[in-house]
């Protein structure tokens, strides 16, 4: 089982994963201009990072951001008393902003062309000399070697053939 503050930190990076790009950017830019809070939309000490990010011009609506946002503020909180709004800590701020961060130079890159990987993963397979499966048949060059088997059990292929006989013919004897 996880430890709960990672849990909360995890469900966080969810949630931002979730949000639009130029939300997480105004996101940034609000948490930047503006004191953040936890535990209430606005609150004479500052505002959510949602709202900071809406006033920032990331027009967006994200619940399960403001629920992300509050459980791993208030993972320790177990009271009422204790999850009332307050300012946000620099540590929470400074994991809020990382995140962002993250998630934006995550996307920074460019796409990923699944099709030119694909046909690259082809062309590489391809090259690639086949083995054949199982052990590779070496009757042509042992079959003069005395002593030299095609099997374990039986030396010659025609032992192999009799000793099927005999279990055909047993097995029919048995029926009857």
């Amino acid at each position: 089982m996880r430890e709960p503050r990672r849990a909360t930190i995890s469900e966080l990076r969810q949630a931002i994963e979730c949000l639009p790009r130029p939300t997480r950017v105004a996101m940034l830019e609000g948490i930047a201009r503006n004191e953040i809070i936890v535990g209430a939309y606005t609150d004479a000490g500052g505002i959510c990072p949602m709202l900071a990010a809406h006033r920032a011009g990331g027009r967006t609506d994200c619940i399960s951001f403001a629920r992300a946002w509050d459980r791993f503020a208030f993972r320790a909180a177990t009271s009422k008393k204790a999850r009332r709004a307050r300012r946000a800590t620099e540590r929470e701020l400074l994991i809020l902003r990382t995140q962002l961060e993250a998630s934006l130079l995550d996307d920074g890159g460019p796409a990923p062309d699944l099709t030119a990987a694909m046909a690259a993963h082809r062309r590489l397979v391809a090259q690639r000399p086949q083995p054949r499966p199982g052990d590779p048949d070496r009757t042509r060059e042992l079959k003069d070697r005395p002593g030299w088997a095609w099997t374990r059990i039986m030396r010659r292929y025609d032992e192999y053939e009799r000793a099927l006989q005999l279990l055909e013919s047993e097995r029919e004897r048995v029926r009857a």
